[in-house]
């Protein structure tokens, strides 16, 4: 190994050591609301998930429920976008993936990382995604949704090849779901940066915090 390729190894290192270090060590601001704290909006909002959902409402649904109101809506559009979306789970797992990587959101990559595989990612497609890699071989589909996600995500539009290469494999209401996936993700992402949602215990961060 050349005095390079050592430099951008331990450069490397770091990045990951720095990352788990700042997710180790930061406190969670917003975790769950023990139940005789909880509002009668809070818990009628914790009926109607589990109504919905299996379970209590965990990760960034823990912090949601400080706005019983916010959760109740955006739960309805997650239900949609997760399970009811033109794009096909390998697709629409892809795009969370790119958002998680964006948002470098942890909770959110390890709760989907495994989704996109068993929806049919190919597991180094997200290995690229999580380094930072435009990835190879990618798909047709893959491709147009990768160049969708990425340019609106960092140049806050699209270009006019990029869009109609979208709307050719997907039609219009296609573009509007990939946006919305992207959308609700990134505001998942937004809720646990900010509450400072751990890891479950034991899982290794998939990400490593980019400079």
């Amino acid at each position: 190994m050349n005095r390079i390729s050592e430099a951008r190894a331990v450069l490397m290192l770091l990045i990951l050591v720095l990352g788990t270090m700042g997710s180790a060590g930061a406190q969670e601001r917003m975790p769950p609301i023990p139940a005789d704290k909880l509002s009668a909006e809070q818990k009628k909002a914790i009926e109607e998930y589990k109504a919905s959902r299996a379970g209590t409402p965990g990760g960034p649904w823990a912090a949601l429920l400080r706005s019983p109101e916010v959760m109740n809506r955006g739960r309805a559009l997650s239900d949609y976008l997760r399970f009811k979306s033109v794009l096909p789970p390998r697709l629409s797992e892809f795009v969370i993936l790119l958002t998680a990587r964006e948002w470098t959101q942890n909770y959110e990559w390890n709760a989907h990382h495994p989704l996109a595989t068993k929806g049919g990612l190919n597991p180094e497609i997200a290995k690229a995604v999580a380094e930072g890699r435009r990835p190879d071989r990618m798909a047709e589909d893959e491709e147009a949704i990768y160049n969708f996600c990425t340019e609106l995500q960092r140049n806050h539009s699209v270009s006019d090849a990029t869009y109609a290469r979208m709307v050719s494999k997907f039609g219009e209401q296609g573009v509007i779901d990939t946006i919305g996936i992207a959308g609700w993700y990134t505001l998942v992402a937004m809720v646990l940066n900010t509450s400072r949602t751990p890891l479950p215990s034991g899982v290794t961060p998939g990400l490593p915090a980019f400079p």
